[in-house]
């Protein structure tokens, strides 16, 4: 549910009707609304008409490109994505996540698992409810601002934006945007890869999860001048990663 008790839509796409259907039987009696649609051609329609906070993409596809359905849903979407499929191939798990995934489920899955990780995933692509003004109560402490600088970047957290200088906004995924933050609240402190893990993604993290590299790349594309000579993100060997730059309130 959201926070005004409306369920979060979710499509699932997948060749084999058998699947759809235990899938959106499932998940519809944990409170969520589910379309199900079995081509790529099927899922656009659906994105323009109602367009679902999640999708659950199987690869294996007869006649699409599971990749390029995701790299789709990338370019054009600001929905979770959950690639659920039966390659097991770690390079296939990487190009996932590098074309913008938020997680990658191997067939046979276990159904409270993948709950979880739809849990996890809808939590950091749905933005924080904003209380109104009368309701908000004085902090006890000192508040993270909600825009923050650095170098030529602004990161607005209430409305999870990047923003370049000269107001070009750049789209970051769900899991790139988690990530940038907790870099911009640490800055200048190395930050373990299971740290990143845990802020990011929760206890729902897989041990051995190559997720945080694979969203550490992204953002260097996206953020450096020069992704193979990181200036902005550096890694530290044997530790984790390190936002190299000072960070101030905007």
């Amino acid at each position: 549910m959201t926070s005004q008790g409306v369920p979060h839509h979710i499509a699932v796409l997948d060749d084999e009707v058998d699947i759809t259907q235990l899938l959106a039987n499932y998940l519809g009696g944990q409170g969520f609304r589910v379309s199900q649609v079995h081509q790529g051609r099927a899922l656009d329609a659906l994105m323009s008409a109602d367009p679902p906070a999640l999708v659950l993409l199987d690869l294996g596809l007869p006649g699409d490109d599971g990749f390029a359905i995701a790299r789709r849903l990338r370019e054009h979407h600001q929905c979770g994505l959950i690639i659920i499929t039966g390659r097991g191939d770690a390079v296939d798990k990487v190009v996932g996540l590098e074309i913008g995934a938020d997680d990658y489920v191997t067939k046979p899955f276990d159904l409270r698992e993948l709950l979880a990780r739809i849990k996890s995933v809808l939590r950091r692509v749905a933005a924080p409810p904003v209380a109104p003004p009368a309701a908000a109560a004085p902090p006890a402490v000192a508040a993270v601002p909600e825009r923050l600088r650095f170098l030529d970047w602004e990161l607005d957290l209430a409305a999870r934006r990047l923003v370049h200088r000269g107001g070009v906004e750049v789209v970051l995924t769900s899991g790139e945007f988690d990530l940038l933050s907790v870099f911009v609240r640490h800055p200048g402190r190395v930050l373990s890869r299971d740290f990143l893990l845990e802020s990011t993604r929760g206890r729902e993290a897989a041990p051995f999860d190559r997720t945080i590299d694979v969203q550490v790349g992204r953002l260097r594309k996206k953020l450096e001048a020069d992704p193979d000579s990181p200036q902005l993100i550096k890694s530290v060997r044997s530790a984790g990663y390190l936002l190299a730059v000072p960070v101030v309130s905007a």
